[in-house]
């Protein structure tokens, strides 16, 4: 199984259209951070709609700063700059939830992966993780916007994965019993970028977060689970019941419900 070249034309003549979210697409074949990349050129004057990707990132970061890296040409590592007006920036924290979506969307779409959500930032197949999301909040000369970052393992060996609890594009679509499939990341940008402006312009359109939520709930499979939250030095453990409209987790604990708006959450197993 093999990943094809991201080629940078054909992206360009499928994204950016005038009526569309994107208006510039630049691909690199090696940066530290896409995220820090395009976040300095936000600050320099950037216009929102760039769409910045790298065949390898030798510095790329998930969330607490923690490092993601992947071997060259086995992954997408893509970062856009929005300013989703007129959505006001405190309800920006729907962002990497709704990237998330995109991605789940794509891969279901492309490849019939039963890829689905787990709060805030990651995608899974399964309890297995594929993709994740970091969202960074960015000051530029227009005021305010968001680098969103989108990391997929997409042809990564089991012997190549970073953790156990990882996974990639390839594997999953073999435990399918495909072969010889060609693994097109520029296909998969494609989808993955229109599905974002679809859900991006929906949200804008009619400025309320409810259908979004909808979808978002519906693919999220930490809901209904007895999960532990993170949070820095302390942790709760509870039920995951709800999604708020903030975008935050609600979590039924015996003290009452708590959101969490940011925290890293463990699905952990019940017994009986």
């Amino acid at each position: 199984m093999r990943a094809d070249p991201i080629d940078a034309a054909a992206l360009t003549r499928e994204l950016v259209r005038p009526d569309s979210v994107w208006h510039s697409v630049k691909v690199v074949d090696e940066t530290g951070s896409t995220n820090a990349d395009l976040a300095a050129r936000a600050r320099s004057g950037e216009q929102p709609g760039a769409v910045l990707i790298t065949d390898f990132q030798s510095a790329g970061r998930g969330r607490q700063g923690r490092v993601w890296t992947a071997p060259p040409g086995t992954g997408i590592a893509l970062s856009v700059l929005v300013r989703p007006d007129p959505i006001p920036p405190a309800r920006w924290t729907w962002l990497p939830l709704l990237a998330g979506l995109a991605v789940s969307d794509a891969l279901r779409q492309r490849l019939q992966l039963p890829a689905d959500l787990k709060w805030p930032n990651d995608v899974l197949v399964g309890e297995r993780k594929l993709c994740g999301i970091l969202a960074e909040r960015v000051e530029t000369p227009a005021g305010p916007a968001v680098v969103v970052g989108i990391g997929l393992n997409v042809t990564l060996r089991p012997d190549q994965l970073p953790v156990a609890a990882a996974t990639s594009v390839a594997i999953e679509v073999d435990r399918l019993g495909a072969v010889e499939l060609v693994l097109e990341r520029t296909t998969l940008i494609t989808t993955i970028l229109v599905s974002l402006e679809r859900i991006l312009q929906q949200w804008t359109l009619t400025g309320s977060d409810a259908a979004v939520a909808i979808a978002y709930t519906e693919r999220c499979s930490t809901l209904g689970r007895h999960v532990r939250v993170e949070l820095g030095t302390s942790a709760v453990e509870g039920i995951a019941e709800a999604i708020d409209p903030d975008g935050r987790l609600v979590i039924a604990t015996p003290q009452g419900p708590q959101a969490f708006s940011a925290g890293d959450v463990t699905h952990l197993r019940t017994t009986d």
